[in-house]
């Protein structure tokens, strides 16, 4: 592990009507076995930072315009690797909070919303369940430093997580399609894609990361090779779709083309003597030229068959969310799905350039459904080719695939659902606290799936 902890700046950027300030109403630590998060609960939305500091080791939110409600005192106790809550107003205007840790401890963090006006930010501590880290690691093969999601991805007793790198389109300078009513493609994404991650780390034996936290520029390459720094087993990349026929909408699904793989398998190849490359856990600039290309050939094949595996899986899961441009996945040489070795797809998640795309697309209920569409998809497609030695391997074995999330539409019923799904009623009702048979379109609906199922 690094020595230092590594300072993460979270500039949030949600649109122009972002609140001046925001009132911290509820504090809170809430430790599950080896997880610790620290949930804020905001009356807004606001602009804020959050970093890592050491010496003592603490974690930072610093809110602009923020203040503490009298509702949010007294503040927490020690809990876990939390030794002390604090915060003071600064003279700038911004509340800063600070939670004391008793060790170093990499974080990741999600704002989501919470009722009808407020927030939730989430800070989920990596690591907290173990023991102080002991010296850095030497660097990985590939010169580059271990990384927290391999960290947090370490083996728990059944297997490790599955790392999903989750990439928000577009950011800071490149702001991607604009919608009729000036709704911008980068915002959009890094919505959608913060949800997903939310729920991916919800999902037992996953764990989501994001190429970016707020809203600046990451090159397409970076965002590619983010993904394969971290080992990750599958990288989705989240967009909003345009064209000039504003008549035209639905989803779409992309894989990398075979040309798309064979112009990355050739720069890979041609610049293996000047930087060691990693293909599957291989060290390439080891490898005779003839026997490099026929591991990266294979490599690549079988990243791409994976992902339009995948890419079926999620297709499925968003036909319910709204209509779909293509009903299979597609091929092209996207740069940011070139990755040899990392299932990887692109999710065009509606047209933004479609006055009622776009209405959806700024509706948080509609991004939520996309968000779980993609999730749902996800997990079914590692739940039916779990990669040996992870959590996901041993609950498939043990039929533990717990609860499919299912978005009802109209005309659906839960005699339907249960149809469907295999499951009586009566325990569809029981998982989702239902006192009748009333659904309602939009609504989700929790499926318990039966051993085995």
């Amino acid at each position: 592990m690094r020595r230092f902890m590594l300072l993460i700046c979270l500039s949030v950027l949600l649109g122009p009507q972002l609140a001046t300030a925001a009132e911290v109403r509820r504090v809170e630590i809430v430790q599950t076995g080896p997880d610790v998060r620290l949930n804020l609960d905001l009356s807004s939305t606001p602009r804020f930072q959050v970093f890592s500091l050491a010496g003592p080791n603490r974690i930072v939110i610093d809110i602009e315009g923020g203040r503490i409600s009298p509702a949010a005192l007294p503040l927490p106790r020690e809990t876990g690797p939390v030794s002390q809550v604090r915060f003071a107003r600064q003279s700038s205007g911004v509340l800063r909070v600070v939670f004391d840790l008793d060790r170093p401890l990499e974080f990741g963090s999600a704002v989501l919303p919470n009722g009808s006006s407020g927030s939730r930010m989430v800070i989920s501590l990596r690591g907290a369940g173990q023991a102080a880290a002991p010296a850095p690691a030497a660097a990985s093969p590939a010169g580059q430093a271990s990384s927290p999601s391999i960290r947090r991805a370490l083996d728990n007793g059944q297997g490790r997580d599955l790392v999903i790198v989750v990439d928000a389109g577009h950011g800071g300078t490149d702001p991607g399609a604009i919608g009729p009513s000036g709704i911008l493609e980068k915002d959009i994404t890094l919505a959608i894609s913060r949800r997903i991650v939310a729920l991916l780390d919800q999902e037992p034996g996953m764990s989501g990361e994001l190429t970016r936290q707020g809203d600046y520029f990451v090159r397409l390459r970076d965002r590619m090779e983010r993904a394969r720094s971290v080992q990750a087993d599958f990288f989705v990349s989240i967009h909003a779709d345009a064209i000039n026929n504003r008549q035209v909408r639905g989803s779409s699904v992309y894989a990398l083309s075979t040309k798309g793989a064979t112009d990355e398998a050739a720069r890979r190849l041609a610049a293996r003597e000047n930087a060691a490359d990693l293909i599957g856990g291989v060290q390439l600039s080891s490898k005779e030229h003839t026997l490099a290309s026929v591991l990266m050939d294979l490599s690549q094949r079988a990243a791409i068959s994976s992902s339009l595996e995948a890419g079926d899986a999620i297709l499925n899961e968003l036909a319910r969310v709204g209509p779909l441009l293509r009903t299979s996945v597609q091929q092209a040489p996207f740069l940011v799905l070139k990755s040899p070795d990392v299932p990887s797809l692109l999710v065009e998640t509606a047209f933004i350039s479609n006055p009622q795309d776009e209405r959806n697309l700024t509706s948080a209920q509609y991004q939520d459904r996309v968000a779980r569409a993609v999730v749902a998809g996800i997990r079914r497609y590692f739940y039916e080719n779990p990669p040996p030695g992870t959590l996901v391997a041993s609950l498939s074995a043990d039929g533990q695939r717990g609860p499919i999330e299912h978005v009802i539409r109209r005309g659906e019923t839960l005699s339907a659902l249960a149809s469907r799904y295999n499951v009586s009623v009566r325990e569809i009702r029981a998982a989702n606290n239902l006192r009748g048979d009333r659904v309602v379109v939009g609504q989700v609906v929790r499926i318990p799936v039966q051993p085995g199922g």
